[in-house]
């Protein structure tokens, strides 16, 4: 499968230029949490957010204002960048609407716009206000629904919520739609954004740092979270028509725990065998693996662990969360535009803010600046709550 088109919009700024910049000059986004207003009483969690400048000042289109929330102004600004909505519009012209797929990922949506709407219940406490007043809103499907109507797709909508693995996961469904004549091309991506549930919710587990996240770092005590938009178009092409293309992916669920991966990595092992396997590859043909590596103590050891099992010491892997954070739903899709950054550019990626390696990291594990090299195939691993893995191969043609 081809990948046509793709952007991303994070703390490092809008569309495909932005995050290859901020990569090669290591330049991060993170900031300390300014999230909410920080009225008297609210409570603010002493952490570090990668955070989307100018959400709050984008209007939507008065055919979509009755869908405003957070999670889908993030949408609108990543289908503004890189001339998004116009290639989307060229691709419904060429294949028609109803033939062209939505899959999106996100893990909360616009939950976001679901605790406000609690915060400003009206009618003695029995009613949505007015501008939160459609149900669809406080719903999985939002940011579906939304862009949808964005769009003006018709073809199957769908959107996937696996936590972290979400908007890796749409690859693999755009792939297995279009391999059985459902749809001839997909628009695929994610969307996440910062709201109390992510932050204080994550912080319950234990999970969330008071410093900027270190990945794989021996002293790591967390992640850092924060909120992303990205699309890709997903079609089939003439095998001999060079461009970037979806090789192979690997899903797995191994269920080893609620928010715990297993401590041998089987379920991530499984999941970066199958993309192998799909893509007709072997490991040492990988050059370049963007690893889910989230900061947390129990993650990375695994995923340390997996990517020793499989690959060379010669790979070049490294976590980009350190510039962006976490960006749950939407991680899939913003690491894997920094896998096909890699590819297009040679820009290999090492790990921001960490400096201590941890015993368990590999020779694999790359702590340094930026590199440069000439690469065939990419990867990406996004690995969510529950042992839900997906993995990703990306290749030139």
């Amino acid at each position: 499968m081809a990948i046509t088109a793709y952007t991303a919009t994070t703390a490092l700024g809008r569309g495909r230029d932005a995050q290859a910049s901020a990569l090669r000059e290591r330049r991060g986004g993170l900031r300390r949490n300014d999230f909410g207003t920080g009225a008297v009483g609210e409570q603010r969690l002493d952490t570090w957010i990668g955070r989307v400048d100018g959400i709050e000042d984008v209007a939507l289109p008065p055919a979509l204002a009755s869908l405003d929330c957070r999670n889908n102004r993030l949408a609108w600004l990543a289908l503004q960048s890189d001339a998004m909505a116009e290639q989307v519009a060229d691709l419904r012209a060429r294949h028609r609407p109803e033939r062209v797929a939505l899959v999106l990922g996100t893990s909360t949506s616009s939950i976001g716009a679901t605790e406000e709407a609690y915060a400003r219940l009206s009618d003695d406490g029995l009613r949505f206000p007015p501008d939160l007043d459609a149900p669809i809103l406080h719903t999985p499907h939002s940011l579906g629904h939304f862009v949808q109507q964005a769009t003006g797709l018709r073809g199957p909508c769908i959107t996937v919520a696996t936590a972290c693995s979400s908007s890796a996961k749409v690859f693999a469904q755009a792939a297995r739609l279009i391999g059985a004549g459902v749809a001839d091309a997909a628009l695929v991506g994610g969307v996440d954004t910062l709201c109390g549930s992510v932050l204080f919710g994550f912080n319950s587990l234990g999970l969330v740092s008071a410093t900027p996240c270190r990945p794989f770092d021996a002293g790591r005590d967390g992640l850092s979270l924060g909120e992303a938009g990205g699309f890709a178009i997903v079609e089939r092409v003439d095998p001999d028509t060079p461009g970037l293309r979806l090789c192979g992916y690997g899903e797995s669920s191994d269920a080893h725990h609620m928010s715990t991966p297993h401590p041998e990595g089987l379920g991530a092992q499984q999941a970066m065998r199958d993309a192998l396997a799909r893509a007709g590859i072997d490991a040492a043909d990988v050059g370049y693996l963007n690893l889910h590596g989230t900061a947390t103590p129990a993650n990375d050891a695994v995923e340390a662990r997996a990517v020793a099992a499989l690959f060379p010491d010669t790979l070049h892997a490294g976590s980009t969360k350190g510039w962006t954070g976490h960006t749950l739903g939407a991680a899939g899709i913003v690491e894997s535009v920094f896998a096909l950054i890699a590819l297009e550019d040679g820009l290999l990626p090492g790990t921001l803010n960490s400096k201590a390696r941890d015993a368990a990291c590999g020779a694999q594990i790359h702590f340094d600046n930026a590199q440069s090299g000439s690469l065939r195939y990419a990867m990406n691993n996004s690995f969510g709550f529950g042992g839900n893995n997906c993995s990703l191969v990306f290749g030139t043609a």
